[in-house]
């Protein structure tokens, strides 16, 4: 089993930032992922970053050029650093991290942007 605990999160009005990180511990194998999802009232969970053991990242379009994911150096740790927030970013974030063809969640840390 793989644990995830987020922390981080927030209100925070437009064009501010927050950061967020996750930690995972458990039956952590050599390759996986890590990453961040989110989702906003009424919607589906969505894409936000993910970034691999060998750094590779992805973004959805939409955060581009705002947000940045990182990787801590004991690897077993992701960050996600958010800037210039708009009001759409606001959804629970969700941290993940995937190996072996599964999935594991975080319990999800609620992003509020709004004056």
């Amino acid at each position: 089993q793989v644990q995830l605990v987020e922390s981080g999160g927030g209100l925070v009005q437009p064009g501010g930032s927050l950061s967020l990180s996750c930690a995972a511990s458990g039956s952590i194998f050599v390759i996986y992922t890590m990453g961040w999802y989110r989702q906003a009232p009424g919607k589906e969970r969505e894409l936000v970053a993910t970034i691999t053991n060998g750094g590779s990242t992805v973004y959805a379009d939409s955060v581009k050029g705002r947000f940045t994911i990182s990787r801590g150096n004991a690897k077993n740790t992701v960050y996600l650093q958010m800037n210039s927030l708009k009001p759409e970013d606001t959804a629970v974030y969700y941290c993940s991290l995937l190996q072996r063809g599964h999935r594991y969640w975080g319990q999800g840390t609620q992003v509020t942007v709004s004056s």
